[in-house]
């Protein structure tokens, strides 16, 4: 099945674009995508622990399962004053 990945910020240099279509098979979880992310851009390994992540502009936890044509947006920590 195919999803959306929207990347923000930092992980958007990393992979050298905001968005990318991902083929995952079915049951896959949030976690499962962004280890697939992480083995086409091993730069992205050093986020795994700061990043959010969200599935149709809600925030979803790494277990959340996948469905056919979803949006998955990973989302750096923010820093700011």
């Amino acid at each position: 099945m195919r999803v959306t990945v929207r990347l923000f910020a930092r992980l958007r240099d990393v992979v050298g674009a905001g968005e990318l279509a991902r083929d995952v098979t079915s049951g896959a979880s949030v976690g499962t995508l962004w280890r697939q992310l992480v083995v086409d851009y091993p730069g992205l390994a050093g986020y795994e622990r700061s990043i959010s992540s969200a599935v149709n502009a809600d925030y979803a936890q790494r277990d959340h399962v996948l469905r056919e044509g979803d949006e998955v947006a990973f989302l750096p920590p923010v820093s700011g004053g």
